[in-house]
């Protein structure tokens, strides 16, 4: 097991890891639309689900990875209804890569964020 952290990341906020890989997978925590530069939040749930995408592509980045390797993706939102704009801006990133993929509503998230993406990716081949 090796946890993977570097300069060009968030740091975490709390008592968990960034990014761990393990026999090859990458299992990333749950990321929220915080701007790595100004530490806000964006206010609509397209530019929150776009941050986050941003940021789960970085860490991906950092630890050897990309989006193409993406195997599984969890989605929490608070509100089914922000289900539409979500899968919107989720099928751009994307593209023609479909990872399986859960969209969970939940009640209010953390800093109240309208969105948190957690993934499960593989090594770059």
């Amino acid at each position: 097991m090796r946890i993977i952290q570097t300069e060009n990341m968030l740091a975490p906020n709390g008592h968990y890891s960034q990014c761990i890989e393990h026999n090859g997978i990458l299992y990333l925590s749950g990321q929220l639309p915080i701007d790595p530069q100004t530490k806000t939040i964006p206010r609509t749930i397209s530019e929150q689900t776009i941050l986050v995408l941003k940021n789960i592509a970085s860490i991906l980045h950092e630890a050897g990875s990309d989006k193409n390797n993406v195997l599984q993706g969890r989605i929490y939102i608070p509100s089914i209804k922000l289900w539409d704009e979500v899968n919107t801006v989720y099928s751009k990133f994307f593209g023609t890569h479909q990872p399986v993929r859960c969209i969970i509503p939940t009640n209010e998230l953390h800093y109240g964020a309208l969105i948190e993406i957690e993934v499960t990716a593989i090594l770059k081949p």
